[in-house]
């Protein structure tokens, strides 16, 4: 393999290449596209790697199979940057993989829509990097420390093609520590541009909508569910509607928008709740909006469902994920399956259920048929009206980035 033509493009000494090799099946899986090795796949390696090392891996011929970065505080030990034919990873490299997650995003969006992602990672060849757009300001998100190193790097080549006012740094609760004490780069650090005064305000389908791109959950808020947050417009015309897990109340605006009577947001944080509210005040140049009636339920929902004698016309669930780890996927399956029973008893007649769930470790269609079964199990008979998966600015390009799952329900004519 070449090495790249200059250490600052990569951030390392390139003198001494570290060079893997790894189990067979490990090496099945990166000839098939995977972009993760991880520990215990690697039985052999010519030094101790630093973090955000270019890490060359050969195969049982000793000919080049992939090169990544490596990691060595993460399970996921290296992930893969390149594979197949030796290439140099250099600046020229990068920017040109850095065009193409943003090409890709070309013509997904008009005017009307300045919130969304511009690279998710692995799936747009960043592993462990994400980088959204909320109107003038950035989000970059960290979820390895492999980027550490080759911040400054990879900072220049996003102004370059990304004009911005500001980028924040954003950075995975497991790094922060290592990124706080090794680099001096803390979750939430301004890398261009000046502080925000507050919230971001940014535009989705025309809705204005804030973002706490400083201290936010995930960049500030969920952009992968644009599209539901789009069909639940469509399906909110003279419904009540109640908005479980609401969080800052995206599901809620376009409810109102699209002509519900009255809207509830149901959240345990108290934080998220205000935020809804204001969302929605942001939003009352919408004659829906203004003429909606806006609710505000504090509690954790399970409690709240179960306790309540409420009906609504339509019930969206979209909790956070209940599954972080394949272990845990038994037990999430049970919990899902529980919450939508709780949200179907609280349907009217003819009342829509919207299901979401955002766990990896959950297959789309075991969350399917489990809230099919606590569909059947009612008593009542429901049909599907559709399912979606993931909007096209958050591609899933291999079974691990596979996480979001939405399936309507609809009783049967």
């Amino acid at each position: 393999m070449k090495t790249p033509s200059s250490s600052a493009v990569t951030g390392l000494p390139t003198a001494v290449r570290l060079r893997l090799r790894v189990t067979a099946a490990a090496e099945t899986a990166v000839r098939s596209g995977h972009p993760w090795v991880f520990s215990d796949s690697i039985h052999e390696l010519n030094h101790n790697g630093q973090t955000g090392e270019l890490a060359v891996i050969y195969d049982r011929k000793n000919k080049f199979l992939a090169v990544g970065l490596f990691d060595p505080e993460s399970p996921i030990r290296v992930r893969i940057l390149h594979a197949g034919k030796p290439q140099s990873i250099d600046q020229s490299w990068w920017r040109t993989r850095l065009g193409q997650a943003l090409a890709r995003r070309r013509d997904l969006f008009d005017a009307q829509t300045t919130g969304y992602r511009l690279i998710h990672g692995e799936s747009d060849g960043w592993p462990g990097l994400v980088l959204d757009r909320y109107d003038t300001t950035l989000a970059l998100k960290l979820y390895t420390s492999a980027w550490l190193p080759r911040l400054n790097d990879i900072l220049a080549l996003i102004q370059e093609q990304v004009p911005a006012e500001r980028i924040v740094l954003r950075l995975s609760r497991n790094i922060q520590a290592t990124a706080n004490a090794q680099f001096q780069r803390t979750d939430g650090q301004l890398l261009q541009g000046q502080p925000p005064a507050g919230p971001v305000i940014f535009l989705e389908n025309g809705a204005r909508f804030e973002a706490d791109v400083v201290r936010g959950q995930k960049t500030g808020f969920f952009l992968d569910q644009r599209e539901n947050r789009r069909e639940v417009e469509t399906l909110a015309q003279g419904r009540r509607v109640l908005n479980a897990f609401s969080f800052s109340g995206g599901f809620s605006v376009y409810a109102a928008r699209g002509g519900a009577t009255a809207v509830t947001d149901l959240d345990i944080s108290a934080h998220a709740l205000d935020a809804a509210k204001r969302n929605f005040a942001l939003n009352t140049n919408f004659p829906g909006v203004a003429a909606c009636h806006h609710e505000i339920a504090h509690g954790d929902a399970f409690d709240w469902l179960a306790a309540s004698t409420a009906k609504f016309d339509l019930v969206v669930l979209d909790p956070p994920s209940l599954a972080k780890r394949a272990v845990e996927k038994t037990g999430a399956l049970r919990a899902y399956e529980r919450l939508a029973t709780l949200g179907i008893a609280r349907l009217a007649p003819d009342g829509i259920l919207v299901a979401g769930s955002c766990s990896a470790h959950v297959p789309a269609e075991e969350f399917f048929e489990t809230v099919r079964r606590a569909a059947a199990k009612s008593g009542r008979t429901f049909t599907a009206l559709k399912t979606l998966r993931h909007p096209p600015d958050h591609p899933a390009g291999f079974k691990e980035a596979e996480y979001l799952k939405v399936i309507y329900l609809k009783p049967a004519t």
